[in-house]
């Protein structure tokens, strides 16, 4: 863990330099207290991985990859990819929770379909909660819903019911933290979305039963043609 003069070295460059990502790395630190040791197995193999992000690159592929969509959401609010200082980076190693859940943020927010607002915040907070990632998350959900809701009370009802639907997704869910998204940006991102099952199950169940109907409808053609060969 780092040293409370690092903390607030690190505080002191987001708030003057706006470089966000030492802050973010040591904020999950305190979040990974209790982690999920059913997670800590998966993020075995994450250990340390930590690939370059070029946005640029990104921004040529094709629309609807996951690659694209993601440039173009980091581009649209001026968000950089994290950057990790040199002497965090063997603490960034020491605790894969900590790197994952603070690169693949603003990854979680193009996945579930949540945007930068406090109600969209809300939502991805919410989703980990309901991924059950760990201990410090679950308990500390009620107060940033309380801080959420103080701050703008007039999102209230955006603010909750982003952070239950957030939650929703989160238990029905693959474990998105152990998925290596930086090798897949060419994927297109609906096929991911239903890959990790983000689909709303409400939404997955009219998927189903149109594909369903489709089959059917399909089915009684082929039998009509046939009978009129006959």
């Amino acid at each position: 863990m780092a040293s409370i003069k690092r903390f607030i070295k690190a505080y002191k460059d987001y708030f003057t330099e706006g470089e966000t990502g030492d802050a973010a790395l040591l904020e999950s630190q305190l979040y990974g207290f209790g982690t999920n040791p059913d997670l800590l197995k998966q993020l075995q193999g994450l250990t340390g991985y930590y690939p370059e992000i070029d946005l640029e690159q990104l921004r040529q592929l094709p629309k609807g990859t996951l690659g694209y969509e993601y440039a173009q959401h980091m581009q649209g609010h001026g968000i950089q990819p994290l950057v990790v200082s040199e002497d965090l980076r063997e603490e960034a190693k020491r605790n894969p929770f900590a790197l994952r859940y603070t690169v693949t943020h603003d990854i979680f927010h193009i996945l579930l379909g949540f945007d930068t607002s406090y109600a969209g915040e809300a939502g991805v907070f919410g989703f980990t909660v309901g991924q059950n990632y760990t201990k410090t998350l679950n308990l500390t959900y009620p107060l940033i819903k309380l801080i959420f809701l103080l701050i703008k009370p007039w999102q209230a009802k955006a603010i909750l019911a982003s952070a239950r639907r957030g939650k929703e997704l989160g238990e029905q869910a693959a474990c998105l933290l152990a998925y290596p998204f930086e090798e897949y940006w060419t994927r297109p991102i609906a096929d991911i979305r239903a890959e990790l099952g983000l689909v709303p199950a409400n939404e997955q169940i009219e998927r189903n039963r149109a594909m369903a109907d489709g089959r059917s409808e399909t089915i009684a053609q082929d039998l009509s043609k046939e009978g009129a060969v006959a």
